[in-house]
Protein backbone atom coordinates (compact mmCIF):
# COMPACT_ATOMS: atom_id res chain seq x y z
CA UNK A 1 0.00 0.00 0.00
CA UNK A 2 1.35 3.44 -0.96
CA UNK A 3 1.96 5.96 1.83
CA UNK A 4 -0.17 9.06 1.23
CA UNK A 5 0.20 10.45 4.77
CA UNK A 6 2.16 13.52 3.61
CA UNK A 7 -1.02 14.66 1.79
CA UNK A 8 -3.43 13.79 4.63
CA UNK A 9 -6.60 15.89 4.54
CA UNK A 10 -5.73 17.49 1.18
CA UNK A 11 -6.71 17.10 -2.46
CA UNK A 12 -4.21 15.81 -5.01
CA UNK A 13 -4.10 15.78 -8.81
CA UNK A 14 -2.77 12.49 -10.20
CA UNK A 15 -1.46 11.30 -13.54
CA UNK A 16 -2.57 7.93 -14.90
CA UNK A 17 0.54 6.48 -13.22
CA UNK A 18 -0.70 7.92 -9.88
CA UNK A 19 2.08 10.51 -9.74
CA UNK A 20 1.10 13.58 -7.69
CA UNK A 21 1.42 16.74 -9.80
CA UNK A 22 -0.87 19.07 -7.88
CA UNK A 23 -1.99 19.62 -4.27
CA UNK A 24 -4.66 21.84 -2.73
CA UNK A 25 -7.13 22.29 0.08
CA UNK A 26 -9.98 22.08 -2.44
CA UNK A 27 -10.50 20.07 -5.63
CA UNK A 28 -10.17 23.22 -7.71
CA UNK A 29 -6.83 24.18 -6.13
CA UNK A 30 -5.43 20.72 -6.82
CA UNK A 31 -6.78 20.79 -10.38
CA UNK A 32 -5.23 24.20 -11.13
CA UNK A 33 -1.79 23.34 -9.76
CA UNK A 34 -1.89 20.03 -11.57
CA UNK A 35 -2.73 21.67 -14.89
CA UNK A 36 0.19 24.05 -14.51
CA UNK A 37 2.52 21.07 -14.12
CA UNK A 38 0.95 18.86 -16.80
CA UNK A 39 -0.89 20.92 -19.37
CA UNK A 40 -1.85 18.17 -21.77
CA UNK A 41 -2.29 15.16 -19.50
CA UNK A 42 -5.65 13.94 -18.28
CA UNK A 43 -5.52 14.23 -14.52
CA UNK A 44 -7.62 12.62 -11.81
CA UNK A 45 -8.45 14.23 -8.50
CA UNK A 46 -8.57 12.47 -5.14
CA UNK A 47 -8.89 13.38 -1.50
CA UNK A 48 -6.48 11.85 1.00
CA UNK A 49 -8.16 10.74 4.21
CA UNK A 50 -6.79 12.56 7.30
CA UNK A 51 -7.03 9.30 9.27
CA UNK A 52 -4.60 6.38 9.05
CA UNK A 53 -4.13 4.52 6.76
CA UNK A 54 -4.82 7.70 4.70
CA UNK A 55 -6.76 6.14 1.86
CA UNK A 56 -6.87 7.86 -1.52
CA UNK A 57 -10.53 8.64 -2.29
CA UNK A 58 -11.36 9.56 -5.91
CA UNK A 59 -13.29 12.72 -6.70
CA UNK A 60 -15.76 10.79 -8.79
CA UNK A 61 -18.26 9.59 -7.72
CA UNK A 62 -17.70 10.58 -4.09
CA UNK A 63 -17.86 14.38 -4.49
CA UNK A 64 -21.05 14.17 -6.52
CA UNK A 65 -22.60 11.83 -3.97
CA UNK A 66 -21.70 13.82 -0.83
CA UNK A 67 -24.65 16.27 -0.96
CA UNK A 68 -27.11 13.40 -1.23
CA UNK A 69 -25.80 11.15 1.53
CA UNK A 70 -26.73 12.06 5.12
CA UNK A 71 -23.69 12.44 7.39
CA UNK A 72 -23.30 9.68 9.95
CA UNK A 73 -25.84 7.43 8.26
CA UNK A 74 -23.97 6.18 5.20
CA UNK A 75 -20.67 4.33 4.95
CA UNK A 76 -18.58 3.14 2.05
CA UNK A 77 -18.16 -0.60 2.69
CA UNK A 78 -16.86 -3.99 1.65
CA UNK A 79 -14.76 -4.75 -1.39
CA UNK A 80 -14.77 -1.08 -2.40
CA UNK A 81 -12.84 -0.10 0.73
CA UNK A 82 -10.58 -3.14 0.33
CA UNK A 83 -9.72 -2.13 -3.23
CA UNK A 84 -9.01 1.47 -2.21
CA UNK A 85 -6.68 0.14 0.50
CA UNK A 86 -4.89 -1.98 -2.10
CA UNK A 87 -4.64 0.89 -4.58
CA UNK A 88 -7.03 -0.78 -7.03
CA UNK A 89 -9.64 1.23 -8.93
CA UNK A 90 -13.11 0.19 -7.77
CA UNK A 91 -15.64 -0.46 -10.53
CA UNK A 92 -18.52 -1.04 -8.13
CA UNK A 93 -19.27 1.06 -5.07
CA UNK A 94 -21.06 -0.41 -2.05
CA UNK A 95 -22.74 1.70 0.64
CA UNK A 96 -24.28 0.68 3.94
CA UNK A 97 -27.17 2.86 5.07
CA UNK A 98 -28.60 3.36 8.56
CA UNK A 99 -32.09 3.94 7.23
CA UNK A 100 -34.13 3.50 4.07
CA UNK A 101 -31.55 2.37 1.52
CA UNK A 102 -33.79 1.93 -1.53
CA UNK A 103 -35.37 5.35 -1.23
CA UNK A 104 -31.90 6.89 -0.88
CA UNK A 105 -30.74 4.99 -3.98
CA UNK A 106 -33.73 6.35 -5.94
CA UNK A 107 -32.84 9.92 -4.96
CA UNK A 108 -29.21 9.36 -5.99
CA UNK A 109 -30.30 7.92 -9.35
CA UNK A 110 -32.49 10.95 -10.00
CA UNK A 111 -29.74 13.35 -8.97
CA UNK A 112 -27.05 11.72 -11.13
CA UNK A 113 -29.29 10.87 -14.07
CA UNK A 114 -28.71 7.15 -13.52
CA UNK A 115 -30.91 4.07 -13.69
CA UNK A 116 -32.38 2.53 -10.54
CA UNK A 117 -33.31 -1.08 -9.81
CA UNK A 118 -34.42 -2.77 -6.59
CA UNK A 119 -32.09 -5.70 -5.87
CA UNK A 120 -33.71 -7.08 -2.72
CA UNK A 121 -36.88 -5.50 -1.41
CA UNK A 122 -36.94 -7.64 1.73
CA UNK A 123 -33.43 -6.53 2.76
CA UNK A 124 -33.88 -2.97 1.44
CA UNK A 125 -31.13 -3.10 -1.18
CA UNK A 126 -31.12 -0.97 -4.33
CA UNK A 127 -28.75 -0.32 -7.21
CA UNK A 128 -27.92 2.78 -9.24
CA UNK A 129 -26.17 2.43 -12.59
CA UNK A 130 -24.33 5.51 -13.85
CA UNK A 131 -21.66 6.19 -16.46
CA UNK A 132 -18.12 7.01 -15.36
CA UNK A 133 -17.28 10.31 -17.14
CA UNK A 134 -13.55 9.49 -17.14
CA UNK A 135 -13.64 5.95 -18.53
CA UNK A 136 -17.07 6.18 -20.18
CA UNK A 137 -18.07 2.86 -18.68
CA UNK A 138 -21.13 2.00 -16.57
CA UNK A 139 -20.51 1.47 -12.87
CA UNK A 140 -22.85 0.39 -10.10
CA UNK A 141 -23.61 2.09 -6.80
CA UNK A 142 -25.27 -0.37 -4.40
CA UNK A 143 -27.09 0.82 -1.28
CA UNK A 144 -28.10 -1.66 1.45
CA UNK A 145 -29.65 -1.15 4.88
CA UNK A 146 -27.21 -2.14 7.62
CA UNK A 147 -27.83 -5.41 9.41
CA UNK A 148 -27.63 -5.34 13.17
CA UNK A 149 -27.62 -2.43 15.58
CA UNK A 150 -24.75 -0.46 14.04
CA UNK A 151 -22.14 -0.51 11.29
CA UNK A 152 -19.74 -2.72 13.28
CA UNK A 153 -22.45 -5.33 13.76
CA UNK A 154 -23.12 -5.20 10.03
CA UNK A 155 -19.45 -5.71 9.19
CA UNK A 156 -19.16 -8.71 11.51
CA UNK A 157 -21.87 -10.43 9.46
CA UNK A 158 -19.85 -10.16 6.22
CA UNK A 159 -17.83 -12.92 4.58
CA UNK A 160 -14.11 -12.20 4.97
CA UNK A 161 -12.20 -9.78 7.15
CA UNK A 162 -10.75 -7.92 4.15
CA UNK A 163 -14.33 -7.22 3.04
CA UNK A 164 -15.54 -6.30 6.54
CA UNK A 165 -14.27 -2.73 6.29
CA UNK A 166 -16.17 0.55 6.24
CA UNK A 167 -15.20 4.16 5.69
CA UNK A 168 -16.98 7.19 7.11
CA UNK A 169 -17.46 10.33 5.02
CA UNK A 170 -14.76 11.91 7.17
CA UNK A 171 -12.34 9.23 5.92
CA UNK A 172 -12.12 7.19 9.13
CA UNK A 173 -11.75 3.42 8.73
CA UNK A 174 -14.00 1.03 10.67
CA UNK A 175 -12.36 -2.39 11.03
CA UNK A 176 -13.89 -4.61 13.73
CA UNK A 177 -12.52 -7.96 12.45
CA UNK A 178 -8.88 -7.20 11.64
CA UNK A 179 -9.20 -6.71 7.91
CA UNK A 180 -6.21 -4.35 7.71
CA UNK A 181 -4.03 -6.94 9.40
CA UNK A 182 -5.02 -9.53 6.81
CA UNK A 183 -4.56 -7.11 3.91
CA UNK A 184 -0.99 -6.55 5.10
CA UNK A 185 -0.49 -10.32 5.42
CA UNK A 186 -2.20 -10.87 2.03
CA UNK A 187 -4.40 -13.60 3.43
CA UNK A 188 -8.10 -14.40 3.27
CA UNK A 189 -9.69 -15.01 6.66
CA UNK A 190 -13.37 -15.72 7.28
CA UNK A 191 -15.07 -13.32 9.70
CA UNK A 192 -16.37 -16.17 11.84
CA UNK A 193 -17.34 -19.85 11.80
CA UNK A 194 -20.96 -18.95 11.01
CA UNK A 195 -20.10 -17.06 7.82
CA UNK A 196 -20.21 -20.11 5.56
CA UNK A 197 -23.38 -21.44 7.16
CA UNK A 198 -25.05 -18.07 6.64
CA UNK A 199 -24.27 -18.23 2.91
CA UNK A 200 -22.59 -21.39 1.53
CA UNK A 201 -21.80 -19.56 -1.74
CA UNK A 202 -18.96 -17.99 0.23
CA UNK A 203 -17.17 -21.37 0.14
CA UNK A 204 -16.61 -20.86 -3.59
CA UNK A 205 -16.24 -17.10 -3.31
CA UNK A 206 -13.22 -17.64 -1.08
CA UNK A 207 -11.30 -19.25 -3.94
CA UNK A 208 -12.41 -16.59 -6.43
CA UNK A 209 -11.48 -13.65 -4.19
CA UNK A 210 -8.15 -15.23 -3.22
CA UNK A 211 -7.41 -15.60 -6.93
CA UNK A 212 -8.43 -12.06 -7.84
CA UNK A 213 -6.28 -10.61 -5.04
CA UNK A 214 -3.52 -13.22 -5.26
CA UNK A 215 -3.95 -13.90 -1.53
CA UNK A 216 -3.50 -17.15 0.31
CA UNK A 217 -6.41 -18.71 2.17
CA UNK A 218 -5.47 -18.87 5.85
CA UNK A 219 -5.38 -22.45 7.10
CA UNK A 220 -8.20 -22.15 9.70
CA UNK A 221 -10.42 -20.75 6.95
CA UNK A 222 -9.30 -23.48 4.55
CA UNK A 223 -10.16 -26.12 7.14
CA UNK A 224 -13.67 -24.68 7.49
CA UNK A 225 -14.12 -24.76 3.72
CA UNK A 226 -13.02 -28.39 3.51
CA UNK A 227 -15.40 -29.32 6.31
CA UNK A 228 -18.40 -27.52 4.77
CA UNK A 229 -17.81 -27.82 0.99
CA UNK A 230 -20.79 -30.16 0.61
CA UNK A 231 -23.07 -27.25 1.56
CA UNK A 232 -22.48 -25.79 -1.91
CA UNK A 233 -25.26 -28.11 -3.08
CA UNK A 234 -27.71 -25.79 -1.28
CA UNK A 235 -26.77 -22.76 -3.41
CA UNK A 236 -28.79 -21.74 -6.46
CA UNK A 237 -27.14 -22.74 -9.73
CA UNK A 238 -27.07 -19.24 -11.16
CA UNK A 239 -25.10 -17.94 -8.17
CA UNK A 240 -22.56 -20.74 -8.44
CA UNK A 241 -22.31 -20.21 -12.21
CA UNK A 242 -21.65 -16.49 -11.77
CA UNK A 243 -18.83 -17.19 -9.29
CA UNK A 244 -17.31 -19.89 -11.50
CA UNK A 245 -17.34 -17.60 -14.53
CA UNK A 246 -15.31 -15.04 -12.59
CA UNK A 247 -13.01 -17.80 -11.33
CA UNK A 248 -12.32 -19.06 -14.87
CA UNK A 249 -11.38 -15.52 -15.93
CA UNK A 250 -8.37 -15.55 -13.59
CA UNK A 251 -4.97 -15.71 -15.24
CA UNK A 252 -3.33 -18.00 -14.56
CA UNK A 253 -6.39 -20.01 -13.58
CA UNK A 254 -4.68 -23.37 -12.96
CA UNK A 255 -3.36 -22.58 -9.42
CA UNK A 256 -6.81 -21.50 -8.29
CA UNK A 257 -8.53 -24.56 -9.75
CA UNK A 258 -5.97 -26.63 -7.87
CA UNK A 259 -6.81 -24.71 -4.70
CA UNK A 260 -10.52 -25.33 -5.31
CA UNK A 261 -9.69 -29.00 -5.65
CA UNK A 262 -7.66 -29.13 -2.44
CA UNK A 263 -10.49 -27.44 -0.56
CA UNK A 264 -13.11 -29.91 -1.84
CA UNK A 265 -14.91 -27.27 -3.89
CA UNK A 266 -14.23 -28.95 -7.27
CA UNK A 267 -15.66 -32.27 -6.14
CA UNK A 268 -18.80 -30.54 -4.89
CA UNK A 269 -19.36 -28.39 -7.98
CA UNK A 270 -17.72 -30.05 -10.98
CA UNK A 271 -17.47 -33.78 -10.23
CA UNK A 272 -17.08 -34.67 -13.95
CA UNK A 273 -13.96 -32.51 -14.14
CA UNK A 274 -12.69 -33.72 -10.78
CA UNK A 275 -13.03 -37.33 -11.99
CA UNK A 276 -10.26 -36.66 -14.54
CA UNK A 277 -7.71 -37.05 -11.75
CA UNK A 278 -8.19 -40.82 -11.87
CA UNK A 279 -8.05 -41.09 -15.68
CA UNK A 280 -4.57 -42.34 -16.53
CA UNK A 281 -2.98 -41.55 -19.91
CA UNK A 282 -0.01 -42.86 -21.87
CA UNK A 283 2.35 -41.34 -24.43
CA UNK A 284 2.37 -38.99 -26.22
CA UNK A 285 0.70 -37.32 -23.22
CA UNK A 286 3.39 -35.92 -20.96
CA UNK A 287 0.85 -35.71 -18.12
CA UNK A 288 -0.03 -39.00 -16.47
CA UNK A 289 -3.63 -38.04 -15.75
CA UNK A 290 -6.28 -36.13 -17.65
CA UNK A 291 -6.75 -33.53 -14.89
CA UNK A 292 -3.12 -32.41 -15.08
CA UNK A 293 -3.47 -32.30 -18.85
CA UNK A 294 -6.59 -30.11 -18.56
CA UNK A 295 -4.77 -27.64 -16.33
CA UNK A 296 -1.87 -27.54 -18.80
CA UNK A 297 -4.31 -26.93 -21.66
CA UNK A 298 -5.88 -24.00 -19.80
CA UNK A 299 -2.43 -22.55 -19.23
CA UNK A 300 -1.61 -23.00 -22.91
CA UNK A 301 -4.77 -21.23 -24.07
CA UNK A 302 -3.91 -18.33 -21.78
CA UNK A 303 -0.61 -18.15 -23.64
CA UNK A 304 -2.46 -18.15 -26.96
CA UNK A 305 -4.81 -15.39 -25.79
CA UNK A 306 -1.75 -13.40 -24.71
CA UNK A 307 -0.31 -13.71 -28.23
CA UNK A 308 -3.59 -12.51 -29.72
CA UNK A 309 -3.40 -9.48 -27.40
CA UNK A 310 0.14 -8.74 -28.56
CA UNK A 311 1.77 -9.96 -25.35
CA UNK A 312 4.26 -12.69 -24.55
CA UNK A 313 2.99 -15.94 -23.00
CA UNK A 314 3.50 -16.19 -19.26
CA UNK A 315 6.46 -18.10 -17.91
CA UNK A 316 4.11 -20.82 -16.70
CA UNK A 317 3.75 -22.29 -20.22
CA UNK A 318 5.69 -25.52 -20.64
CA UNK A 319 6.38 -25.74 -24.37
CA UNK A 320 9.54 -24.99 -26.40
CA UNK A 321 10.16 -21.33 -27.22
CA UNK A 322 10.25 -22.08 -30.95
CA UNK A 323 6.68 -23.39 -30.78
CA UNK A 324 5.42 -20.09 -29.39
CA UNK A 325 7.50 -18.11 -31.86
CA UNK A 326 5.98 -19.99 -34.79
CA UNK A 327 2.47 -19.63 -33.40
CA UNK A 328 3.00 -15.89 -32.91
CA UNK A 329 3.90 -15.56 -36.60
CA UNK A 330 0.81 -17.54 -37.62
CA UNK A 331 -1.58 -15.51 -35.46
CA UNK A 332 -0.10 -12.05 -36.08
CA UNK A 333 -1.93 -11.34 -39.39
CA UNK A 334 -5.27 -12.11 -37.74
CA UNK A 335 -4.73 -10.21 -34.49
CA UNK A 336 -7.43 -7.54 -34.97
CA UNK A 337 -10.23 -9.85 -36.21
CA UNK A 338 -9.31 -12.49 -33.63
CA UNK A 339 -9.59 -9.93 -30.84
CA UNK A 340 -12.98 -8.83 -32.12
CA UNK A 341 -14.14 -12.44 -32.43
CA UNK A 342 -13.02 -13.38 -28.92
CA UNK A 343 -14.34 -10.21 -27.27
CA UNK A 344 -17.82 -10.56 -28.75
CA UNK A 345 -20.45 -11.48 -26.18
CA UNK A 346 -22.71 -14.42 -27.00
CA UNK A 347 -24.83 -13.76 -23.90
CA UNK A 348 -24.74 -11.43 -20.92
CA UNK A 349 -21.39 -11.87 -19.13
CA UNK A 350 -20.16 -14.49 -21.63
CA UNK A 351 -17.60 -13.54 -24.27
CA UNK A 352 -16.18 -16.12 -26.65
CA UNK A 353 -12.86 -15.85 -24.79
CA UNK A 354 -14.65 -16.80 -21.56
CA UNK A 355 -16.33 -19.77 -23.21
CA UNK A 356 -13.08 -20.93 -24.80
CA UNK A 357 -11.70 -21.60 -21.31
CA UNK A 358 -14.91 -23.41 -20.35
CA UNK A 359 -14.50 -25.58 -23.44
CA UNK A 360 -11.00 -26.51 -22.35
CA UNK A 361 -12.14 -27.22 -18.80
CA UNK A 362 -14.64 -29.78 -20.13
CA UNK A 363 -12.97 -30.93 -23.35
CA UNK A 364 -11.81 -34.28 -21.93
CA UNK A 365 -14.59 -35.12 -19.46
CA UNK A 366 -15.67 -37.96 -21.78
CA UNK A 367 -12.39 -39.79 -21.20
CA UNK A 368 -13.50 -41.39 -17.95
CA UNK A 369 -16.17 -43.46 -19.72
CA UNK A 370 -14.26 -44.21 -22.95
CA UNK A 371 -10.82 -45.26 -21.72
CA UNK A 372 -9.44 -48.50 -23.16
CA UNK A 373 -5.98 -50.10 -23.03
CA UNK A 374 -4.54 -52.05 -25.99
CA UNK A 375 -2.13 -54.98 -25.97
CA UNK A 376 0.85 -52.63 -25.88
CA UNK A 377 -0.60 -50.98 -22.74
CA UNK A 378 -1.35 -47.76 -24.61
CA UNK A 379 -4.47 -45.94 -23.53
CA UNK A 380 -7.13 -44.83 -26.01
CA UNK A 381 -10.21 -42.67 -25.63
CA UNK A 382 -12.19 -43.38 -28.77
CA UNK A 383 -15.29 -41.20 -28.96
CA UNK A 384 -14.45 -39.19 -25.86
CA UNK A 385 -15.27 -35.86 -27.53
CA UNK A 386 -18.86 -36.88 -28.26
CA UNK A 387 -19.18 -38.61 -24.87
CA UNK A 388 -18.19 -35.41 -23.09
CA UNK A 389 -20.93 -33.24 -24.58
CA UNK A 390 -23.91 -34.53 -22.54
CA UNK A 391 -21.84 -34.43 -19.33
CA UNK A 392 -20.93 -30.82 -20.02
CA UNK A 393 -24.49 -29.89 -20.98
CA UNK A 394 -25.91 -31.38 -17.80
CA UNK A 395 -23.48 -29.47 -15.63
CA UNK A 396 -23.77 -26.10 -17.38
CA UNK A 397 -27.54 -26.41 -17.42
CA UNK A 398 -27.44 -26.87 -13.65
CA UNK A 399 -25.27 -23.73 -13.45
CA UNK A 400 -27.95 -21.86 -15.46
CA UNK A 401 -25.75 -21.06 -18.44
CA UNK A 402 -27.65 -19.26 -21.22
CA UNK A 403 -28.58 -21.60 -24.07
CA UNK A 404 -26.41 -19.85 -26.62
CA UNK A 405 -23.36 -20.03 -24.35
CA UNK A 406 -24.03 -23.69 -23.60
CA UNK A 407 -24.36 -24.52 -27.31
CA UNK A 408 -21.05 -22.80 -28.04
CA UNK A 409 -19.22 -24.83 -25.37
CA UNK A 410 -20.90 -27.99 -26.71
CA UNK A 411 -19.32 -27.30 -30.10
CA UNK A 412 -15.91 -26.82 -28.50
CA UNK A 413 -16.11 -30.07 -26.56
CA UNK A 414 -17.67 -32.14 -29.33
CA UNK A 415 -15.44 -30.88 -32.14
CA UNK A 416 -12.10 -30.41 -30.38
CA UNK A 417 -10.45 -33.30 -32.27
CA UNK A 418 -11.48 -31.92 -35.66
CA UNK A 419 -8.16 -30.17 -36.33
CA UNK A 420 -6.32 -33.48 -36.12
CA UNK A 421 -8.66 -34.86 -38.80
CA UNK A 422 -7.43 -32.15 -41.20
CA UNK A 423 -3.80 -32.83 -40.35
CA UNK A 424 -3.55 -35.63 -42.91
CA UNK A 425 -3.91 -33.36 -45.95
CA UNK A 426 -1.68 -30.30 -46.14
CA UNK A 427 -2.78 -27.71 -46.78
CA UNK A 428 -6.45 -28.64 -46.27
CA UNK A 429 -8.55 -28.41 -49.41
CA UNK A 430 -11.25 -25.77 -49.80
CA UNK A 431 -13.83 -28.53 -49.51
CA UNK A 432 -12.29 -29.73 -46.23
CA UNK A 433 -12.23 -26.18 -44.87
CA UNK A 434 -15.88 -25.68 -45.80
CA UNK A 435 -16.88 -28.93 -44.11
CA UNK A 436 -14.94 -27.96 -41.00
CA UNK A 437 -16.92 -24.75 -40.59
CA UNK A 438 -20.17 -26.49 -41.46
CA UNK A 439 -19.50 -28.87 -38.57
CA UNK A 440 -18.25 -26.28 -36.07
CA UNK A 441 -20.40 -23.24 -36.94
CA UNK A 442 -19.57 -19.95 -35.25
CA UNK A 443 -17.38 -21.85 -32.77
CA UNK A 444 -14.98 -22.84 -35.56
CA UNK A 445 -12.26 -20.27 -34.84
CA UNK A 446 -12.43 -21.08 -31.12
CA UNK A 447 -12.14 -24.80 -31.97
CA UNK A 448 -8.90 -23.98 -33.81
CA UNK A 449 -7.45 -22.19 -30.77
CA UNK A 450 -8.64 -24.92 -28.40
CA UNK A 451 -7.05 -27.65 -30.51
CA UNK A 452 -3.74 -25.77 -30.58
CA UNK A 453 -3.80 -25.41 -26.79
CA UNK A 454 -4.73 -29.08 -26.43
CA UNK A 455 -1.78 -30.15 -28.59
CA UNK A 456 0.65 -27.95 -26.64
CA UNK A 457 -0.60 -29.54 -23.42
CA UNK A 458 -0.36 -33.10 -24.77
CA UNK A 459 3.29 -32.81 -25.83
CA UNK A 460 4.75 -30.16 -23.51
CA UNK A 461 8.49 -29.78 -23.94
CA UNK A 462 8.54 -32.94 -26.06
CA UNK A 463 6.55 -31.32 -28.87
CA UNK A 464 7.79 -32.49 -32.28
CA UNK A 465 8.67 -29.62 -34.60
CA UNK A 466 7.28 -31.32 -37.71
CA UNK A 467 3.94 -32.03 -36.03
CA UNK A 468 3.63 -28.45 -34.80
CA UNK A 469 4.59 -27.02 -38.17
CA UNK A 470 1.94 -29.09 -39.93
CA UNK A 471 -0.74 -28.34 -37.35
CA UNK A 472 -0.10 -24.60 -37.54
CA UNK A 473 -0.39 -24.83 -41.34
CA UNK A 474 -3.88 -26.25 -40.81
CA UNK A 475 -4.71 -23.52 -38.30
CA UNK A 476 -3.41 -20.78 -40.60
CA UNK A 477 -5.46 -22.11 -43.51
CA UNK A 478 -8.63 -22.22 -41.41
CA UNK A 479 -8.13 -18.73 -39.97
CA UNK A 480 -7.33 -17.28 -43.37
CA UNK A 481 -10.48 -18.82 -44.82
CA UNK A 482 -12.65 -17.46 -42.00
CA UNK A 483 -11.28 -13.94 -41.83
CA UNK A 484 -10.01 -13.27 -45.39
CA UNK A 485 -12.03 -15.56 -47.68
CA UNK A 486 -15.27 -16.05 -45.77
CA UNK A 487 -17.68 -15.44 -48.65
CA UNK A 488 -15.54 -17.51 -50.95
CA UNK A 489 -14.83 -20.60 -48.85
CA UNK A 490 -16.72 -20.59 -45.55
CA UNK A 491 -20.15 -19.15 -46.31
CA UNK A 492 -20.51 -18.48 -50.05
CA UNK A 493 -23.71 -16.66 -51.04
CA UNK A 494 -26.05 -19.21 -52.72
CA UNK A 495 -26.14 -19.21 -56.51
CA UNK A 496 -29.56 -20.91 -56.55
CA UNK A 497 -32.51 -21.08 -54.18
CA UNK A 498 -35.17 -23.69 -53.57
CA UNK A 499 -37.53 -21.66 -55.70
CA UNK A 500 -35.02 -21.79 -58.56
CA UNK A 501 -34.89 -25.58 -58.38
CA UNK A 502 -38.67 -25.81 -58.44
CA UNK A 503 -38.68 -23.62 -61.55
CA UNK A 504 -36.21 -26.03 -63.16
CA UNK A 505 -38.67 -28.88 -62.67
CA UNK A 506 -37.52 -30.42 -59.42
CA UNK A 507 -40.35 -31.75 -57.27
CA UNK A 508 -40.76 -30.24 -53.81
CA UNK A 509 -39.25 -32.40 -51.11
CA UNK A 510 -36.08 -33.21 -49.18
CA UNK A 511 -34.14 -33.73 -52.43
CA UNK A 512 -34.19 -29.95 -52.98
CA UNK A 513 -32.48 -29.29 -49.66
CA UNK A 514 -29.87 -31.99 -50.26
CA UNK A 515 -29.10 -30.63 -53.74
CA UNK A 516 -28.73 -27.07 -52.46
CA UNK A 517 -26.36 -28.22 -49.70
CA UNK A 518 -24.26 -30.22 -52.17
CA UNK A 519 -24.28 -27.28 -54.60
CA UNK A 520 -23.05 -24.88 -51.94
CA UNK A 521 -20.21 -27.25 -51.02
CA UNK A 522 -19.20 -27.50 -54.69
CA UNK A 523 -19.28 -23.70 -54.83
CA UNK A 524 -17.08 -23.41 -51.71
CA UNK A 525 -14.69 -25.96 -53.20
CA UNK A 526 -14.31 -23.78 -56.30
CA UNK A 527 -15.90 -26.32 -58.68
CA UNK A 528 -18.78 -23.94 -59.50
CA UNK A 529 -18.50 -20.16 -59.76
CA UNK A 530 -21.48 -18.91 -61.79
CA UNK A 531 -25.25 -19.29 -61.83
CA UNK A 532 -25.13 -20.96 -65.26
CA UNK A 533 -22.66 -23.53 -63.96
CA UNK A 534 -24.89 -24.09 -60.94
CA UNK A 535 -27.96 -24.73 -63.10
CA UNK A 536 -26.01 -27.13 -65.34
CA UNK A 537 -24.74 -28.94 -62.24
CA UNK A 538 -28.18 -29.50 -60.70
CA UNK A 539 -29.71 -30.52 -64.04
CA UNK A 540 -26.93 -33.06 -64.52
CA UNK A 541 -27.61 -34.32 -60.99
CA UNK A 542 -31.31 -34.61 -61.85
CA UNK A 543 -30.60 -36.51 -65.05
CA UNK A 544 -28.33 -38.86 -63.19
CA UNK A 545 -31.15 -39.68 -60.79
Amino acid sequence: MADWSVYAGRWVALTELREVVGVGLTPEEARQTGRLARVRERLQLAWVSPYPPHLLLPEWPLVLLRPWLPVGQVWLVGGTVRDLWLGRTPHDWDFAVAGAACSLARRVADALGGAYVTLDEEHDTGRVVVRDPLRHQPITLDFARIRGVDIEADLRLRDFTVNALALTWEGELVDPTGGQRDLVARQLVVTGPQAFSDDPARLLRAVRIAGELDFRVAEPTAALIRAQAAQLAQVAGERLGAELVRLLRLEPVAPWLQLADRLGVMAALLPEVCALQSVQQSRPHVHADAWSHTLAALTAVEGILALVQGKSPARTVAQPAWAWERLARVLAPFQAPLLAYLDESLAVDFSRADLLKWGLLFHDVGKASTRTVDEQQRTHFYGHAAAGVPLMEQRLTALRFPRKALDFVAQLVGQHMRLIDLYRQLPPSRRAVYRFYQQTGEAGVAVVLLALADTLAVWGQELEESLWRNLTVVAETLLQAYFDRREEVVAPPPLLTGRDLLALGFPAGPQVGRLLAALREAQAAGDITTRDEAEAWVLKAKAGG
